[in-house]
Order: C-alpha cells, then structure tokens, then sequence
C-alpha cells in the first residue's frame, strides 16, 4: 500500500488551510554542512507537530544519507544525481535490505527536507524534486480465504459461547477487523464514546484521531446487527469505562494471534486482516470510492490498493 503523499509543510492555522512560505533561516547557507541543517530541520519539524516517531524516522533517514554523502558536505552541493545515486545503494549496493516501506519513506524525507531548504532560502533549488516519488513494488499481501476467515469466526464464536470460561473479545475483535478493516493502532484507540447507539436503527463506529494531523483518516462506519450483538456481550462481560479495549495494541496483537492458532491458521496479522476485509467488500460489490473512505485512504493511496484489491479478489489466470 503506497504510503499517502502529504502536503511538504502544513502550517498551523484552520483545517485546510496553509499560512505564508517560511521565512529565510539567517544562521544557515547553502555552504551549511548537511550535519547543522538536519538539527535545523529537526527543530523545524518539531514545531510544526511532527510526531516523535515521524521525527526519529526522519532524522535516522538523513543520517544515514550524511553516511552516503558526508555530514561534513555542504549541503548546496548536494545534486540530483547523487540523491538518485544514494537510493540506488539503499536498494543494490548497501548490502542490507530495504523494505518497500522504508524505500518509499526515505525518498519523503529527502523530498520534505530538501523542499524545507528550498522554501527557507537556505539553497536556490531543490534538487530532490525531480527524484520519483515511486515506491519499489511490493508483493501482493497476504489474506485470509474463505474458509479460514469461517474457522476464525467459528472459533472465535465458540470461544465467546464455552459454558465454563467464556470470553467475548476474541470473537469482537475478529468481527470488528473483518467488518470495519481498521488499522491495528485505529482499533485499540476505540473510546466507549466513539461509539454512537443514539439511532437503533443506524449505529456507527467513529475512526478518530488525537494528532491533528491525521484528521482526514478520520470516518464514520455503520456497525452491523451481529457486531452489535457482539460488542453487547462484551460491554457485559468486560465492562469497559474508557476505552473499548483496556489494554495495549501488543495485547490485541496476542489475542488475535492465539484465536488464529486455536482455528488452526499458521499466521494471521491486523495487516492480513484489513485487506481481507477490503478484498471480501470489493467482491460483494461495494462502490469503490466508498470502499476507498472506510479504509480511510487518499485518492493517491487509493490507486496502488485498488489494483491490488482486484487481482486478489479476481479470477485465477
């Protein structure tokens, strides 16, 4: 899945809109070594509201491009060229794999850092903007089949029924990943309150977000009868008072991972999960562009998941 474009640098102000280019960084020149501009550029992101993570990403992405290309180098020397050069050895002659995902992540970072640059006065171009912002290919993921996601189900609801020791969480979380294809970290940050039972005839699951940053991920999605049915039992038995999940993601991933081996299913991830729900929507005829915002995804995002989602829910050749 492509990761989503997003915009070089959003300002802080109302949702949707952007204040004035950034302003000209006196104490930096385009003979700045790459080493002072990254720590600029770190400060940069942290008061636009990177978050620490983005943050570690991208300061460990220029890192290793200062290992390519020298901290000590200045950085209006940098050319296109040697940032084509330097992804290249991220693929073929570093000698230590490059994931897809962190292919296509080190490409945004050089994009974000040198157009920040560029934007600032630092250097009169940017000579990361002719680079391809491509990913390399990824393989087709993996889903679930038909008769493994009935065992996962089956299970799962055998485990919520056992007269002795009976648990409803597996079978909630099977049922919502399958239903709603959420992201592992969108189902453990479920509140009580995202959930809207004010209409008996409509209820709905709210996908939201603390960082603003992420608002347009955020979406509105109709729970079924039978999920209903689920999450009642399990509001009954675990009587959660916050979150619909008191416990950590690493927790969800542990209960998913032991209903998969007691349904008899080698290996089964949020990951797989969400594009077998993707797929299972696809080919009960769900419009595309509605299937686009359940899964909360760009239109950009969307046209790589797309012609994936249809050979995976296509015919064999």
């Amino acid at each position: 899945m492509r990761d989503e474009q997003l915009p070089l640098f959003p300002q802080r102000g109302r949702r949707g809109e952007y204040s004035a280019p950034l302003t000209e960084i006196p104490e930096l020149g385009r003979d700045s070594s790459l080493k002072s501009t990254v720590g600029e550029f770190d400060a940069h992101m942290r008061r636009e509201g990177f978050t620490e993570n983005t943050r570690k990403a991208f300061h460990s992405d220029l890192r290793l491009f200062m290992k390519y290309a020298g901290g000590a180098s200045s950085v209006g020397a940098v050319t296109t060229k040697q940032i084509q050069d330097f992804l290249v050895w991220l693929l073929d002659g570093r000698g230590v794999p490059c994931s897809p995902k962190s292919y296509a992540r080190r490409v945004t970072t050089l994009k974000r850092f040198f157009a920040w640059l560029t934007e600032s006065g630092v250097i009169a171009g940017d000579p990361a903007a002719p680079v391809p912002h491509r990913p390399a290919e990824r393989p087709l993921p993996d889903i679930l089949y038909a008769d493994q996601v009935d065992a996962l189900l089956s299970t799962s609801k055998s485990i919520m029924n056992d007269p002795d020791s009976p648990d409803s969480r597996p079978c909630l979380l099977a049922r919502l990943l399958l239903e709603m294809g959420i992201k592992k970290g969108e189902c453990a940050r479920i509140a009580l309150d995202h959930i809207d039972r004010s209409d008996p005839s409509g209820p709905a699951l709210y996908i939201r977000y603390d960082n603003p940053r992420m608002h347009k991920k955020e979406r509105k999605l109709a729970l079924s009868p039978g999920l209903v049915s689920v999450l009642d039992r399990y509001l009954e038995q675990y009587e959660p008072r916050q979150d619909l999940f008191d416990c950590t993601a690493r927790n969800l991933e542990y209960v998913l991972s032991d209903l998969a081996e007691q349904a008899g299913i080698d290996d089964v991830s949020f990951e797989m999960m969400r594009w077998t729900s993707a797929v299972r929507d696809y080919r009960e005829g769900v419009d595309e562009d509605d299937l686009r915002q359940k899964l909360g995804l760009s239109p950009i995002t969307w046209v790589d998941t797309l012609e994936k989602i249809e050979i995976l829910a296509g015919p064999a050749l």
